[in-house]
């Protein structure tokens, strides 16, 4: 909405940084044996791949550096750094393990935090923010984002051989309802649980996906022949709905509140014929743009 632009960075060999509060120690590595002292060990002094503390110290390592250059944590997300400096200059630095997005009022200052975190870690530069954690950023010549996962969805299909299936214009059927013992429970619930949690991720870019994914996921203790049916229903329209996702826009100066924050809820009364529980459904606004929504049991 303020035309920032989205930098993103990747720390090359991000858990070799972390140090190690604890002992621990390791056989001398295959080719590197000491012939004089073939029984000695390797005290470590920093993290390595592989162990379990190497996550837990990357973390602190970075997130401990963050604050001498004046970011602060956010209260409302523990991935999120802010720094202010006066009233309207601000940066904000987002972290996933060792994949960093970067955005703020200012270019140079943004640049002066690259450099600063350069200095540190070994960082890339991978330009402008294109693609993290599934996610393709697109930038529509009108303006604004465009944020799908096409590609998710596709290697998803293609998991479950269904690349090619026919595609079907709705996600589920209307006043569909479907008791948890219908039918025959499946021999094997691995892959009918695997893909459910795969829908759930496809969600974060797919509002249209939220109360048909809800709806399968209350079935993953024993889910049968029938709610199998109901996710292929749901594959076959991602097949053919591959190119949604979520536009962000920039307001019109001239509106009257561009940064009104709205909010729409909407239930159905003991909806669900197997607990008479009611589905609640939400989407909140700012501005233009959708921010947050939920269908919900």
């Amino acid at each position: 909405m303020n035309h920032w632009s989205l930098r993103q960075l990747d720390v090359k060999n991000a858990f070799l940084h972390g140090d190690l509060e604890e002992e621990v120690f390791m056989h001398q590595p295959h080719g590197y044996e000491d012939p004089a002292y073939p029984e000695y060990v390797c005290k470590l002094k920093k993290s390595l791949y592989g162990l379990k503390q190497a996550p837990r110290a990357w973390n602190a390592k970075f997130t401990g550096y963050l604050p001498a250059l004046g970011f602060k944590l956010s209260h409302s997300d523990s991935s999120l750094f802010v720094k202010l400096e006066g009233s309207n200059v601000i940066v904000l630095l987002l972290l996933y393990v060792d994949d960093i997005i970067l955005t703020g009022f200012n270019a140079d200052l943004v640049q002066t935090v690259v450099d600063n975190l350069s200095s540190v870690f070994e960082m890339k530069d991978m330009g402008r923010l294109a693609y993290f954690l599934g996610l393709q950023i697109a930038y529509p010549i009108s303006g604004g984002l465009f944020v799908s996962q096409t590609k998710y969805a596709k290697d998803l299909l293609h998991k479950v051989r269904m690349h090619c299936c026919r595609a079907c214009s709705t996600s589920c059927k209307p006043q569909n309802q479907i008791l948890k013992d219908s039918s025959e429970l499946l021999s094997d619930p691995t892959v009918f649980r695997s893909v459910v949690g795969a829908l759930q991720y496809l969600t974060f870019t797919r509002p249209d996906l939220a109360y048909a994914v809800n709806k399968v996921c209350q079935y993953m203790n024993s889910p049968t022949d029938d709610h199998w049916f109901l996710v292929k229903r749901i594959l076959r329209y991602v097949q053919g709905t591959l190119n949604f996702g979520i536009r962000f826009t920039s307001t019109s100066p001239t509106a009257s509140d561009p940064w009104q924050l709205s909010a729409y809820s909407d239930a159905d009364w003991a909806g669900d014929i197997n607990t008479r529980r009611s589905t609640t459904g939400f989407v909140v606004f700012l501005g233009n743009n959708r921010m947050s929504w939920r269908s919900k049991k």
